[in-house]
């Protein structure tokens, strides 16, 4: 396995943008659900980085990097994906996004042939219906009160979907919830935004469909996403049974499992230009 875990800044257009990153070998870059940051992904990195140079970047807008004002949206997290990459050397990737996340990898995968793979984590499906139903903010949204209590409204909107012990896990979605700048609801509003059935189209790496069995946001929408993704070269799903919206964190083994699956198939071309030596 590489190095342990560390952190950087690169300078984008957008402000510094901060990652986390371990391991050596093709990229395999990270992106996290609203309003997360590389945080989400703290368990699944070291089982990733043995093979793989694997990136966790808080996406612009969140975390420690540069903030983007509102409104904002899936191509603008985008382009500070690619500007990250860009930054640090890197040609070529496999991008593997969780809910929000995913709708921006989609978005990088629609966007040119740089994407090697395509891992999508709960991605949802953002048609006409998720914009008529999320436009307002989503699960996120708590108005920010003197006595504190948007504190509490904040753990109880998203505790319904969050296994037993939840403390621990609600305790680090908190803290990227409240960093300097973060609006908790406006990354909800960025894939509301997103007309994906207008990108889906355009998306030709092959592609894993991860869903969580018990996330009642993304689940349904699987079988959708699958069957609009016409010109990727191929699409194959992996369901665990136990995911939740915390699939990432809690069931960081089994999707571990998945990824390193799909990675290593005969359906993934990876580019020489990621065994060169790594840019600081």
């Amino acid at each position: 396995m590489g190095a342990d875990l560390r952190f950087a800044y690169a300078d984008t257009s957008f402000g510094q943008l901060h990652y986390a990153e371990q391991g050596d070998g093709p990229v395999l870059l990270l992106l996290h659900q609203t309003p997360r940051s590389w945080d989400e992904f703290r368990e699944l990195i070291p089982l990733l980085a043995d093979g793989h140079r694997v990136i966790a970047m808080d996406m612009v807008g969140f975390g420690a990097s540069a903030k983007l004002p509102a409104p904002q949206t899936i191509e603008g997290f985008a382009r500070g994906a690619w500007e990250l990459l860009d930054a640090l050397g890197i040609d070529h990737a496999a991008v593997l996004g969780h809910h929000t996340g995913a709708a921006v990898a989609l978005e990088m995968a629609a966007a040119g042939d740089r994407i090697a793979a395509l891992l999508l984590s709960s991605c949802p499906w953002t048609d006409e219906h998720y914009r008529a139903d999320h436009g307002g903010g989503g699960v996120d949204r708590a108005e920010q009160r003197e006595d504190g209590t948007h504190l509490h409204t904040l753990w109880d909107l998203r505790r319904p979907y969050y296994p037993e012990p939840v403390a621990g896990l609600l305790d680090r979605f908190v803290r990227d919830a409240l960093a300097p700048g973060v609006d908790p609801a406006e990354g909800h509003r960025a894939c509301a935004r997103y007309r994906m059935e207008d990108r889906i189209g355009a998306v030709t790496a092959p592609v894993l469909l991860i869903g969580a069995g018990r996330d009642p946001f993304s689940m349904p929408q699987l079988p959708v996403l699958a069957d609009r993704l016409t010109a990727a070269r191929v699409v194959r799903r992996a369901v665990i049974e136990n995911g939740t919206v915390a699939l990432i964190e809690r069931e960081a083994a089994a999707v571990a499992a998945s990824v390193r699956g799909f990675l290593a198939s005969a359906v993934v071309t990876w580019s020489d230009v990621n065994t060169v030596e790594r840019v600081h």
